[in-house]
């Protein structure tokens, strides 16, 4: 379930969370035009938008192993 934030996003996961270095978040800013709808920051302040489609087309990707070749070498 997602959460509200003070500036109407709606927090949906983090990505680490076991520090408090800033870890990279998902929201959704409901207000925003479909194609900048979903929202990611990353531990350095910065953030990306992308479509609920885009995001998609990323979870169907993890699902099918197409970034599993990138996990492996991150190891």
């Amino acid at each position: 379930m997602t959460e509200k934030v003070a500036d109407g996003l709606q927090h949906v996961a983090t990505f680490c969370g076991q520090c408090s270095c800033g870890c990279p978040e998902l929201y959704v800013d409901p207000a925003a035009d479909d194609d900048r709808r979903v929202v990611i920051t990353d531990d350095f302040g910065q953030a990306i938008r992308m479509s609920l489609a885009q995001l998609a087309v990323i979870v169907d990707d993890a699902r099918n192993g197409v970034l599993d070749g990138l996990l492996l070498d991150a190891e």
